[in-house]
């Protein structure tokens, strides 16, 4: 029984070397699929992603099936990771290779079909996102963008902007500036 746990069947270096090929495999593939993945999964997406994790395991593995092979595994993904992401965070120029930049859906309240399309994003979804961030309709969005995270950021025109407790003080004021003149 002890053997079956701790026999990982396959070198350490073999397994930290297949561990670290799937995982940049797999970073290049998401980041060619796009910005829409990341945050807003659809039912397919999601099993895509389910299944995915299942067909590169044994890429992963190999022919161990070791609790300690697992083990080592999950280490190796654990700290590549947190040193990609330590060194994606120092680097602007490493941020927008690996993450991408932003991208406009609509600009001075006129919707980029192209930029929708290429980003394969249905229009409602980004107006649902939009509504969610004030704007009641694109005739009112300055800007509108995909961010390289997946999240969509409305900045909303001047003129439709919500009023800030600022903007709120400085009207009590000019109304008590008029409410104390004499008449």
């Amino acid at each position: 029984m002890w053997n079956d746990l701790m026999d990982l069947g396959i070198s350490l270096p073999d397994k930290v070397l297949r561990t670290i090929a799937v995982y940049v495999v797999l970073l290049v593939l998401i980041r060619l699929a796009g910005k829409r993945d990341l945050a807003q999964l659809n039912s397919m997406d999601l099993v895509v992603m389910l299944l995915l994790s299942n067909v590169v395991q044994n890429a992963i593995i190999g022919p161990d099936n070791s609790l300690l092979g697992g083990a080592i595994g999950a280490v190796v993904l654990i700290t590549v990771n947190s040193v990609l992401v330590r060194w994606v965070g120092r680097s602007e120029r490493l941020a927008r290779v690996m993450e991408g930049t932003p991208t406009v859906l609509a600009s001075d309240g006129q919707w980029d079909t192209d930029a929708l399309h290429r980003e394969g994003l249905r229009q409602a979804d980004v107006e649902a996102a939009m509504r969610r961030q004030g704007g009641d309709g694109v005739a009112e969005i300055e800007e509108l963008t995909l961010e390289p995270g997946g999240a969509i950021v409305a900045r909303l025109k001047a003129g439709e902007q919500n009023a800030s407790v600022d903007d709120i003080r400085r009207l009590e004021a000019k109304l008590d500036e008029l409410l104390r003149r004499p008449s």
